[in-house]
């Protein structure tokens, strides 16, 4: 693909490192946007993108530019993939992909009529590591998943702290690092909770900045996740089954994963990543667009709407409204 990005922040700065290390595989990063024209420059310059645009509007009118990448605040993301749509482009877009399950609804509808490829880039669900425990599960290596549990916390630096709390940017734990959780979940069960218990705790801001939830899944299954911002948690979870657990120190960065069957010893299997783990769902683009696919089989359409469905359901439990819910266009 030719790239092109949305946003020149940190999470934009390891796309386009990324795209840079995969030229070889035919990645060509061909442009970089943002509403400021000199930091617009400086990241050309910095990754050697072919172009600058100090507008987001101006870049996608480049018809060099076939794949965009969404990397702005969470409150952007939907007008922001509708514009690159409307100008018939293909998107990767952050995570969470939009704010609330209806927006997402409509931007795959849109996608399916324009015959464009869009893909959240929720970019665990490609992980090699992760497509093996999907495969060890589905092959009862740990016979059947009784429940799994994870945690997500951390300490913002200092010039973060308002963007990840911020209620006019649709900021709090939830959307910024819960999806994790409940993605990682979702992973396993592969199927919406029936029902959920939670306790939240709410910041100066307004947003969330603490969860602990309960999920139950059909089949008698079920999950615990606590997510924070402002409170610095390991990245672990375990998957545990009938017959044995798999156990991850660091699930959002799975590249090792500890096999323990009841009875037998422990086994670790270890899946370095090639570059940074952000090649999966770069690959994953351009075969589906190779395919003329407009959503991915690997992370489908329904799988980000269950989780933002999720989401919605628990943000309703809490009282925790957004701007941006409002009804979309």
């Amino acid at each position: 693909m030719k790239w092109g990005i949305i946003g020149a922040g940190s999470i934009a700065r390891k796309f386009a490192g990324t795209v840079v290390r995969m030229q070889s595989e035919g990645e060509e990063l061909t442009a970089i946007a943002s509403r400021d024209q000199a930091k617009a420059d400086a990241f050309r310059a910095e990754f050697g993108a072919a172009r600058a645009y100090g507008s987001y509007e101006s870049m996608i009118r480049d018809t060099d530019v076939n794949a965009v990448y969404v990397a702005t605040p969470n409150v952007f993301h939907y007008d922001n993939v509708r514009m690159c749509l409307l100008a018939g482009k293909h998107v990767l877009c952050e995570k969470p992909f939009t704010v609330n399950a209806g927006q997402a609804r409509e931007l795959y509808a849109l996608a399916r009529e324009k015959g464009l490829f869009v893909m959240e880039a929720f970019w665990i669900r490609l992980m090699p590591l992760l497509l093996k425990m999907r495969e060890f599960i589905a092959g009862g290596e740990i016979g059947e998943v009784r429940h799994v549990r994870c945690d997500f916390g951390f300490v913002p630096g200092e010039g973060l702290s308002e963007r990840k709390r911020t209620l006019k940017l649709a900021a709090g734990a939830l959307l910024d690092i819960g999806i994790y959780n409940l993605g990682f979940v979702h992973m396993i069960m592969d199927a919406a909770p029936i029902r959920f218990s939670s306790t939240v705790r709410f910041n100066d801001f307004g947003s969330d900045d603490f969860s602990a939830v309960l999920l139950e899944y059909p089949g008698g299954r079920s999950a615990s996740i606590v997510t924070a911002i402002g409170m610095n948690m390991p990245r672990e979870a375990v998957v545990y089954g009938s017959e044995g657990s798999l156990h991850f120190p660091d699930y959002q960065q799975a590249q090792r994963m500890t096999v323990r069957r009841y009875g037998q010893e422990a086994y670790e299997i270890e899946i370095p990543f090639e570059i940074n783990g952000f090649e999966y769902q770069i690959r994953e683009v351009s075969r589906c667009v190779a395919l003329g696919m407009t959503t991915s089989d690997v992370l489908r359409e329904q799988d980000t709407l269950t989780v933002l469905e999720t989401m919605d359901a628990l943000r309703e439990s809490w009282g925790l409204r957004y701007e941006a819910d409002e009804p979309a266009r």
